[in-house]
């Protein structure tokens, strides 16, 4: 992740997704942001950049990646876990988590109480989850995924949580495909290595560009009936 985070398009794809979702949130402009799994910091460093008011915080579990998270990014990150968060009630007007609902360390009903009690009343939380059961395969034991949503379920889990305006939408649609043939066909095989991992320049940049696509029609109204991830946006009333 260190190495592939700052170059890899999936990963320059969600940071601007996670910065679009914050940036239409009157809460996360200027206020507190928590990255709730924070892994090793690229993601607060392009937070910083989306959201320059903002004071960004880092929760990580793993003690290595918290401490390059904080070199990274030069932001405060806190050592713990999402299914008991080290902050008092209320300390945050934002919150994000991307792909960390699903890893088998996490209950998911204890981190959506976690994370809405941390929240401030009108505070966002935004969620990024793999998506769809028939889709797992290899990548998952490796990046240590128990679940796998629909957009559907994920916001169900929201509104039981006890959040309100939920929204959640499917992205990495155009290129859902590929993945489908890359996860299911290709790389089928058990010891097959995760999809985290630098990509030929000019393929990286193709998959980029097909995704800003989407980025753009997304903007414009279109929704995608499915997609290789579930990006999801709630309020803690």
């Amino acid at each position: 992740m260190d190495s592939a985070e700052d170059g890899m398009w999936w990963y320059r794809a969600i940071h601007a997704r996670i910065g679009d979702a914050l940036r239409r949130s009157p809460a996360a402009r200027g206020g507190r942001v928590l990255d709730a799994g924070c892994g090793t910091g690229g993601g607060l460093r392009a937070l910083a950049a989306a959201l320059p008011g903002a004071a960004l915080v880092g929760l990580e579990y793993d003690t290595e990646a918290a401490a390059r998270a904080a070199r990274k990014s030069g932001m405060p990150v806190t050592g713990g876990d999402l299914n008991h968060l080290p902050f008092a009630d209320g300390s945050f007007d934002a919150a994000l988590s991307v792909d960390v609902l699903c890893h088998r360390g996490v209950t998911e009903a204890a981190a959506l109480a976690e994370l809405h009690r941390v929240l401030a009343a009108g505070g966002t939380l935004v969620l990024n989850l793999p998506a769809f059961e028939w889709l797992r395969s290899a990548h998952d034991t490796r990046v240590h995924n128990a679940r796998r949503y629909t957009a559907p379920g994920a916001a169900r889990l929201l509104r039981e949580a006890g959040f309100a305006s939920v929204e959640a939408r499917y992205w990495n649609s155009l290129l859902l495909p590929l993945m489908a043939v890359q996860r299911k066909l290709l790389n089928a095989h058990e010891d097959a290595a995760s999809d985290v991992a630098p990509f030929p320049p000019w393929l990286d940049a193709t998959l980029f560009a097909v995704d800003a696509a989407e980025r753009r029609l997304a903007a414009l109204g279109l929704r995608f009936p499915a997609g290789g991830s579930v990006l999801a946006v709630a309020t803690r009333p």
